[in-house]
């Protein structure tokens, strides 16, 4: 966090006791070194409870941290993603949102994975606020007008970061915003 944009996360600040205590954590309930899928949604929240949106959306984060794609986030790659979520820059944070939305990982976004990611989100909006109601092909559109300088139908790294950084309704849809922070402070609050 410690940034301005973004600090949505009970706007606490996290300090480093608190990452190290996170590491700690993370070496007593993985000795293994290795956090897989099932343990890593449940850091998020996420169960059997959870809609087939949400559970899908936290596979394309998991994904976008497992950098050697062998299926487990190792310690090194945790400790790369609970810097980024908890401390990264504005954009580095975009720069692992384009990840994730990329899914075929060729270096652009289409409308069909900028469609799949919206829809994702755009339901898991709704399941928190029943009253939102923007389209995703509306919000789809409006994304490429606002991003895709150059009309190619794509939209490469540096037109996502910087239609983001210029526009706040733009950056609200793009930048991916994973709240592991309130688990955090519970699990802290569960110690004492």
């Amino acid at each position: 966090m410690g940034q301005t944009q973004g600090s949505t996360d009970a706007d606490r600040e996290v300090t480093l006791e608190d990452i190290q205590e996170l590491y700690r954590k993370f070496a007593s309930e993985c000795p293994s070194g290795n956090l897989h899928l099932h343990e890593f949604k449940k850091i998020f929240g996420i169960s059997s409870s959870s809609t087939e949106e949400e559970s899908a959306y936290m596979e394309n984060v998991f994904r976008s941290f497992d950098t050697n794609e062998d299926g487990k986030i190792d310690f090194m790659e945790y400790v790369a993603a609970v810097h980024l979520v908890l401390r990264g820059r504005l954009e580095d944070k975009l720069k692992w949102s384009f990840k994730v939305y990329d899914r075929d990982g060729n270096g652009c976004l289409d409308r069909k994975e900028v469609k799949h990611i919206i829809k994702i989100i755009n339901k898991i909006k709704k399941h928190n606020d029943p009253g939102a109601t923007e389209n995703v092909n509306d919000i789809c559109d409006r994304i490429f007008q606002l991003v895709d300088k150059n009309k190619d139908s794509k939209i490469s790294l540096e037109e996502f970061i910087e239609g983001a950084e210029k526009d706040p309704w733009l950056l609200d849809q793009l930048k991916l915003d994973i709240g592991p922070c309130e688990w955090f402070i519970e699990q802290q609050e569960k110690k004492t």
